[in-house]
């Protein structure tokens, strides 16, 4: 047998000028040679033009498209990115294997299902779908629901979702992260066994199962892992820092031949451990592959050097990390990051608002401004702000706080004492009561309809005798919350109102129903925090009500970035998540909350790594600032027994020079008379 070697054809003049388009870090990239590399990218940095000048060059080298993968984490960034690539070789770029993970994990399973066991036309069951047939399993597998409470199945797809991606038993992962449910260990793994062969029957995969399918196909079939391990000479892997196990596992298989695997990602920015994402994937690549070329990209293109020196400073105090240093390349504005000690979140609430008009007023566009916050409760308040002074926004983290599900149910109860004809209240409330389904709901409210008093009615003996007998435990708890609800030292109080609603039964609920049922337990305490200000569950419900009737909208059902007021497109601002954020960047960034205790969250401080995972979470959000950052967070906090609680700054504000912040001391200005009145927050706990 005879090898013969193809040579390059090197006479081919470049179209792409590298030295002008790129600078010295990003040409170190993109002029590397074959074989390994790991390119650690800071923010704002400049990354995907890097990647897509490196998939240029390749082809301007003389690489075959087709012997090229390019994995991103949305469809949209491989199209945006092989646009670019393609205007800038004049090529043909659709042979390029680009996309999500998933995506093309699709394309090659349907040439290839057969050997596993699928038809070619299988179905991708989406999460609602998954979820469904993992309830059916439930069922067949006849368990008791009714002797204690067993997770739904929108819980058990997150239990068997974390246990696949992550490469972890799931007897583990239930031990690890659902202790509530480590008596039913055995009773869930029946379910997952039973789920997994009935998908099979079904020829149906679910999002997972894309991946472990591909991953079997390159372990048990090596005469088809023969052929793609040869076909893909280069593999180039965006955002690498949030793959998880097996899609690193997929990565290293595919580039078994060539070794010509190329990933970037940013471990500063590594903030996706809690829904599997391995931050030791990008930590330990080199480990892997030791022959590989380590290269950084730390020239910052983004943000002020006021705004890097403070994300500099914070991310150093990590010991995990590939450290690095951001330089800045614009120049500095004068602004330096601004500390904002508020008098209470109140307080907190009304200066965002107040200066996001001002930073209107002064020309910067309302699109150009974010408010970003750890969890979605720290933005109760200024959802509530914003829509008084008819500001424009949308959430850019899913439904707006007051539009979860677990906030409308506990609404609802409030909403039927107040109203007791409020229909809609009624029917969410009694769904949510065990082995009470639609048509029974429909036959309750019936009666409720016409009776004269109907909290009083569904506390009878006659109304609960002739409920379904599966119904009535649940219903006596039902009436039992009642009468709590409605005794004399309750009555007025919805703070305790929506305590007493956690107590009986509704923090069991959340367990067996939402996989984040800490989180939005939380929600709901915070809540109840609100509310202590009322002096009426009325009073409550109508400053709710408010933020939900002024809205650009017809008022039907919600979705995430639905618009409160109307606007143009570009006269928006958002609200965000951090997590959410991650990619993003404006002109003016505002950070909510920024005490210990909230960022960082203290329940990630119970996990080994959490306070680094928490300090990589704030420089995500102050590298999303181009030219302002406020850091704000309230000094005091009153909480449901009315003790005033004292918030010190975030240890990642404290831990950082005192010569990174100015501190703004908050004035008030009187309605009455003009004059300033000295705010409570002019005197701040020191930092360093």
């Amino acid at each position: 047998m005879r090898n013969y070697l193809i040579k390059t054809d090197v006479t081919r003049r470049s179209l792409v000028d590298y030295r002008e388009a790129l600078n010295e870090e990003q040409r170190a990239v993109v002029a590397a040679g074959s074989g390994p590399m790991l390119v650690i990218a800071g923010a704002g940095s400049g990354k995907t033009r890097t990647v897509t000048y490196r998939v240029a060059r390749l082809i301007e080298a003389g690489i075959s498209p087709a012997r090229i993968m390019l994995v991103t984490f949305t469809n949209r960034a491989a199209r945006e990115m092989l646009q670019r690539v393609e205007s800038l070789v004049k090529a043909d770029v659709r042979r390029i294997q680009g996309g999500t993970f998933h995506a093309i994990a699709n394309r090659l399973l349907r040439r290839h299902a057969t050997s596993l066991g699928f038809g070619s036309n299988f179905t991708i069951l989406d999460s609602g779908d998954a979820t469904d047939l993992i309830d059916l399993c439930v069922d067949e597998a006849a368990i008791d629901t009714r002797a204690r409470r067993f997770p739904k199945g929108e819980v058990l797809r997150e239990m068997f979702s974390y246990a696949t991606n992550t490469d972890t038993p799931l007897e583990r992962i239930i031990a690890d992260k659902y202790p509530n449910f480590e008596l039913l260990t055995a009773q869930i793994v029946r379910v997952d066994r039973l789920y997994q062969a009935r998908k099979q029957e079904r020829n149906s995969m679910d999002y997972d199962d894309l991946l472990v399918n591909w991953k079997r196909l390159m372990q048990e079939k090596p005469e088809i892992a023969a052929i793609y391990q040869d076909q893909f000479q280069h593999i180039l892997v965006d955002e690498y820092q949030d793959t998880n196990t097996l899609q690193a596992e997929i990565v290293d298989l595919l580039a078994a031949k060539h070794r010509g695997l190329m990933v970037v990602g940013d471990d500063a920015q590594s903030i996706f451990g809690w829904r599997g994402a391995s931050f030791a994937n990008l930590y330990q690549f080199q480990e892997r592959y030791p022959e590989a070329q380590l290269f950084r990209l730390e020239s910052n293109y983004r943000s002020t050097p006021e705004i890097l020196m403070l994300a500099n400073a914070s991310i150093s105090h990590n010991r995990r990390q590939f450290p690095k240093n951001l330089q800045a390349q614009r120049a500095s504005r004068g602004f330096v990051p601004a500390l904002i000690p508020a008098r209470d979140a109140d307080q907190q609430a009304t200066f965002v608002a107040a200066r996001i008009l001002e930073l209107r007023d002064e020309g910067v566009p309302l699109r150009e401004i974010a408010v970003l916050y750890r969890a979605h409760y720290h933005a109760l308040e200024l959802q509530l702000e914003l829509t008084r002074r008819g500001i424009p926004y949308e959430v850019r983290s899913g439904m707006r706080f007051f539009e979860q599900a677990h906030i409308k149910d506990v609404v609802s109860y409030l909403r039927l004492l107040v109203n007791p004809r409020d229909e809609l209240a009624w029917k969410r409330v009694i769904r949510l009561i065990p082995r009470i389904g639609q048509a029974t709901t429909g036959r309750i409210w019936e009666r409720l309809s016409v009776a004269d008093a109907p909290l009083a009615l569904i506390r009878s003996e006659d109304f609960i005798t002739a409920l379904p007998r599966g119904a009535t435990p649940g219903w006596r708890e039902f009436a039992a919350l009642i009468e709590a609800l409605t005794a004399q030292e309750t009555v007025d109080s919805p703070a305790r109102q929506i305590e007493l609603i956690l107590a009986h039964g509704y923090r069991d609920l959340l367990e067996t129903t939402f996989e984040n049922a800490e989180s939005r337990e939380e929600d709901l305490r915070q809540l109840a925090n609100f509310a202590i200000r009322f002096d009426s569950t009325e009073a409550f419900l109508s400053e709710l009500a408010l933020i939900n009737t002024e809205r650009f909208s017809p008022p039907e059902g919600m979705a995430a970035e639905d618009v409160v007021m109307g606007g143009e497109e570009d006269e928006r601002m958002a609200l965000s998540s951090i997590h959410q954020a991650k990619g993003l960047e404006w002109q003016v960034v505002f950070m909510l909350w920024v005490a210990d205790g909230r960022l960082p969250a203290a329940r990630s401080l119970r996990e080994p790594e959490g306070e680094e995972e928490e300090r990589r979470l704030f420089y995500v959000a102050v590298t999303r600032a181009r030219d302002e950052l406020y850091v704000c967070y309230p000094l005091v906090e009153e909480d449901r027994s009315r003790q005033t609680i004292l918030h010190r700054p975030s240890r990642f504000v404290t831990e950082t020079p005192r010569s990174l912040y100015e501190i703004w001391n908050l004035e008030e200005e009187s309605p009455l008379t003009g004059e300033h009145l000295l705010g409570e927050g002019d005197d701040p706990p020191l930092i360093n």
